[in-house]
């Protein structure tokens, strides 16, 4: 069996790139090219090169230089493998012309984004490749990758430090700047970027004029959405036998795909909504949508299907009683906070219960449950905040807040280790081992890590009473219980 490679693509009858590779030159850099920005930007990059060959991506890994050596002996290609009931369809995607490993070719990296030809910056390095503070959205300033690139601004290591490097160098050649735009789950994420790279180049251009420089970037908002499930061995298998070629690293998806942006480019753009994006004035709604309705059921939904026993998704959702639970909890809880129509809202809604289902997306709930300190804020803190001010009950998001605290303490219901992977999954081990099995000591703990909770959420007595009584149930009855008792 050969590896994938372009000169061998259309002999095989494998759907594949219909313009010539050889004329697309590179007009977007993309921070962060792993699973979902290869199953998402780049498929609809790739619909649009044939009548606009000058957008092509080059791709950077910001930690490890895993998908560029798995990708650059197959000259990038990948297969996107969309995966649905009635089987597995393949694509050959090719608009990913090179991928730069960060920690060996930084020069060449920012150097690459000096270049004029360069018009968009694009980003998924996930929440924590911000270095915020996800309860403030602000920039956080003594964050070690923030203290090393201000104090080293040749040698950024950070995404924001690697931006506003670029920006300078752009700016000292008299270049007007690139557009930097955020396809990560976070609210308002092109704010955000636009404020923790706009406060970097602040602290590290004193006395220039790099600080006035970057006020002048624009970073639009977008709303993404697809299903994107770690790929395994198995899939890599699946994969070969559709195709005829051993893929390194294939990508595995649905059907559904969705991109909606902030129309907000001065230095250009390719018509992403020739190939299916929305291009609107303001993505906020859709964004809010997708957050409170979609990744806070998936949040809630790892967390309890996790413990009940379910290693995916639409195991978890075949459960007639988490089904019922994420059904209330967007209907009840979090389409009253949503600024849209409701027949729109209940069209989403059914259309997510229907993605959750799909038998084929092997989409792993301890997947989903990873780096939940970064995620709760915006999944469901926020439309906890919403219900509080409304004064209306939550308590829904109470037990998908309940069931992170649960998932946290590392040990499952069957008393087997849980790897959680989190960014501050050491101090929430702590927290767990010293409360012990004590609901109110561990919720106490756990409201305490103002990184997630805020200094507001704690001294709401409603709030801290709901999570703590189903941390308890938790712990007493386990989490299948736990969400028949919520009814």
């Amino acid at each position: 069996m050969s590896e994938i490679h372009s000169g061998t693509l259309r002999a095989r009858g494998i759907h594949a790139m219909d313009y010539d590779r050889s004329t697309i030159t590179p007009g977007i850099v993309h921070l962060g090219i792993g699973a979902f920005h290869r199953a998402h930007m780049a498929a609809y990059v790739d619909s649009l090169l044939a009548k606009n060959p000058s957008w092509g991506i080059i791709g950077a890994s910001l930690r490890r230089p895993d998908t560029r050596d798995a990708l650059q002996p197959q000259d990038f290609l990948y297969t996107l493998a969309i995966r649905d009931a009635s089987g597995t369809k393949p694509r050959i995607i090719g608009s990913i012309l090179d991928v730069l490993d960060a920690n060996t070719q930084r020069a060449q990296l920012i150097e690459t984004m000096a270049d004029p030809s360069i018009r968009i910056v694009s980003l998924t390095v996930t929440e924590k490749g911000y270095c915020h503070d996800p309860s403030t959205g602000e920039l956080d300033e003594k964050h070690p990758d923030i203290v090393h690139d201000l104090a080293h601004p040749e040698t950024p290591i950070s995404a924001p430090g690697i931006i506003v490097a670029a920006l300078e160098r752009r700016r000292q050649r008299g270049l007007a700047p690139f557009t930097v735009m955020s396809c990560d789950n976070l609210p308002s994420n092109g704010k955000t970027a636009g404020r923790i790279v706009r406060r970097f180049a602040e602290l590290g251009g004193a006395g220039t004029d790099l600080a006035d420089y970057v006020q002048s970037v624009s970073f639009p908002s977008t709303m993404i959405d697809r299903i994107v499930p770690a790929t395994t061995d198995a899939d890599r298998s699946i994969v070969a036998d559709i195709t005829g070629f051993d893929d390194a690293w294939p990508i595995m998806t649905e059907p559904f795909t969705q991109w909606v942006i902030e129309d907000d480019f001065p230095a250009g753009r390719p018509p992403f909504e020739s190939v299916g994006a929305e291009l609107v004035e303001d993505v906020e709604p859709f964004e809010l949508m997708k957050l409170r309705m979609l990744n806070g059921s998936h949040s809630t939904m790892a967390y309890l299907g996790y413990l009940s026993g379910y290693q995916y998704v639409n195991e978890a959702i075949a459960d007639a009683g988490i089904a019922k639970l994420v059904h209330g909890l967007m209907t009840e809880e979090a389409m009253p906070t949503l600024p849209m129509a409701r027949a729109t809202l209940e069209a989403y809604r059914d259309q997510l219960l229907a993605r959750f289902a799909n038998p084929a997306l092997k989409h792993r709930t301890w997947q989903i449950a990873m780096d939940g300190t970064q995620k709760l804020p915006q999944r469901l803190l926020g439309t906890i905040r919403d219900r509080l001010k409304a004064a209306q009950p939550f308590p829904r998001l109470a037990l998908g807040v309940a069931a992170w605290m649960r998932y946290v303490t590392g040990i499952d219901e069957a008393g087997q280790p849980i790897e959680v992977k989190d960014p501050l999954a050491a101090r929430l081990r702590q927290i767990a081992d010293e409360a012990g099995r004590d609901p109110e000591k561990l919720a106490n703990g756990l409201l305490a890590v103002t990184e997630v909770f805020g200094t507001d959420l704690p001294q709401v007595a409603v709030f801290r009473d709901t999570v703590t009584n189903h941390l308890k149930s938790l712990l007493e009855n386990g989490a299948k219980e736990a969400v028949r008792r919520l009814g």
